[in-house]
């Protein structure tokens, strides 16, 4: 069996030292981390590495989710073609926009997340 290797270890502090994108894309990832196994597979597939991990949320049932940075998505699609679980919706911008915050559980990327618009 091969062992995943991608991003094992302590994260930098701060992840908007990341450059963001050139232009708002026309389509954006949003990750329904109600879904989420946090199995990396979107991870591995996203070319300009706007996936991030959230380790340890508050939900027993999960040991870890990702998160779409929504400041660096370019809407490429490849993780949502590549996710098992079907769990990462690709939406217009605007919406996508307005819905990453009722999707995203945790996050580690200084969104809004569902307990904050409760």
């Amino acid at each position: 069996m091969i062992e995943n290797t991608a991003r094992k270890g302590e994260r930098p502090p701060k992840i908007a030292s990341k450059p963001v994108r050139k232009r708002e894309p026309n389509i954006l990832a949003v990750i329904d981390q109600r879904g989420c196994t946090g199995c990396e597979a979107c991870i591995i597939f996203c070319p300009v590495d706007c996936i991030e991990i959230v380790p340890g949320t508050h939900f027993a049932q999960f040991q870890q989710v990702v998160e779409v940075d929504i400041e660096r998505c370019i809407g490429c699609a490849l993780c949502a073609k590549n996710c098992p679980w079907d769990t990462i919706p690709m939406l217009p911008y605007a919406e996508g926009i307005k819905k990453a915050p009722e999707l995203t559980l945790k996050s580690i990327c200084n969104q809004k997340t569902v307990e904050d618009i409760k």
